[in-house]
């Protein structure tokens, strides 16, 4: 390990380049969801798959989504300090020089997108690169600092992970997969909206235009009950086109059901103190959830009926 200096509040503080840090750039929690809506997307494709290769698929997705995020936190260092949620990362911090991080980022993704490739076939290899390259380029470095949109269409670098799964077995995409990715699209707003709401100070103080900072409350709020009437559609498209049956309907009817009420409560609210934000709150770890036992339903009902 190397000794890193890094310039803070003008200083120079002297870290060692620890293990712990490297997997912090892989920002790991986030990772959880992107890894389970691949791996379903690779249980719910047709044919089969050796269980060596679906591992190597799904952890040739982890890292990919590791290395998209390390490549974020490289080039938003200094955002982050100045945001409190984000000050203690590894670069903010100090414990880590931006280097070091660009290279690990650059490097992950090519041994990613490579193993992928050799494992199962080039075209899964050929997503995920293109998802890498959305949400490094397009999202972090042309759309995040520059349109309060920015994670509506950033938003299709996370939906991308079920259709890697799926092409990782099938080696192309057909409908089912299209369907599960316009599900992730149509809920990352709602789902990302309401965290911003509560730590909208964070973002202005960042100088980040995200949707509270730029529009205020009651525009994100009724941009977030809209959001989730078109996410509602996406959610039971499986069922009105006949790719899912009563399984993945049942669930997705309740489940859409409830995320409706806790969005418009969002909708409802009046409440200008990012601390007593409930109803934001609520509805942002529900979403989680929401995503979770859809994704799950989907398997269980393609298992069901094959």
């Amino acid at each position: 390990m190397t000794t890193l200096t890094f310039a803070h509040a003008h200083s120079q503080v002297h870290w060692p380049a620890h293990w712990r840090d490297f997997v912090a750039l892989t920002k790991p929690r986030v990772m959880t969801l992107v890894v389970f809506t691949g791996l379903c997307g690779l249980l719910a494709a047709p044919g089969a798959i050796h269980p060596v290769l679906a591992f190597t698929a799904i952890l040739s997705i982890a890292l990919g989504a590791g290395a998209a995020a390390a490549l974020n936190q490289w080039y938003e260092a200094d955002i982050d300090a100045r945001m409190k949620r984000t000050a203690n990362r590894p670069l903010p911090a100090g414990r880590m020089d931006r280097q070091s991080a660009l290279h690990f980022g650059v490097g992950l993704s090519f041994f990613s997108v490579l193993l992928l490739g050799m494992a199962t076939n080039w075209f899964a290899a050929a997503v995920l690169a293109v998802s890498i390259l959305f949400y490094v380029l397009v999202y972090t470095i042309w759309l995040k600092p520059r349109t309060p949109q920015n994670i509506v269409i950033g938003g299709a670098a996370g939906a991308f992970p079920p259709v890697i799964g799926w092409a990782a077995v099938t080696g192309d995409v057909s409908a089912l997969p299209v369907a599960l990715f316009m599900l992730i699209f149509f809920w990352t707003p709602p789902h990302f909206w309401a965290l911003a709401l509560f730590v909208r100070p964070d973002y202005a103080a960042a100088g980040i235009p995200m949707l509270p900072v730029v529009s205020g409350e009651v525009a994100t709020r009724r941009q977030i009950w809209l959001y989730t009437a078109i996410m509602a559609v996406a959610a039971l498209a499986p069922v009105l086109l006949n790719l899912t049956g009563l399984v993945y309907g049942t669930v997705a009817l309740i489940g859409t059901a409830v995320f409706a009420v806790l969005a418009f409560q969002v909708y409802r609210n009046h409440e200008l103190d990012p601390a007593r934000m409930r109803p934001e709150r609520r509805l942002f770890k529900y979403s989680i959830l929401y995503l979770f036992i859809l994704f799950g339903a989907i398997v269980a009902d393609r298992w069901m009926l094959a």
